[in-house]
């Protein structure tokens, strides 16, 4: 299974899997247009690979097949100001 990977023109570190190259048919058409203009990153070969560098490549291959697509996000970011008043005791209220 071959893949084709995308960067989101609008969303930072946000990456679409697609089944084929430049085919987005099973992507719906809000996410799509959240996602913004799809740049090529690569092609990825799902079937000689083992692991991927940010996502669970099983979820990723059953994406695929059930859906058509799997879309990648970026973890959510850790508010260190938060954590810093949390470990001082600190309550603002």
């Amino acid at each position: 299974m071959i893949c084709a990977v995308y960067k989101s023109s609008l969303k930072a570190e946000t990456y679409l899997f697609v089944e084929k190259r430049d085919v987005f048919d099973a992507v719906p058409d809000t996410l799509m247009k959240m996602f913004g203009a799809p740049k090529l990153v690569m092609l990825v070969p799902l079937s000689k690979r083992e692991t991927l560098a940010l996502a669970d490549i099983a979820k990723v291959k059953s994406e695929l097949l059930a859906k058509g697509y799997y879309l990648q996000i970026p973890p959510p970011q850790e508010n260190l100001l938060e954590q810093h008043k949390a470990s001082l005791n600190f309550d603002s209220k």
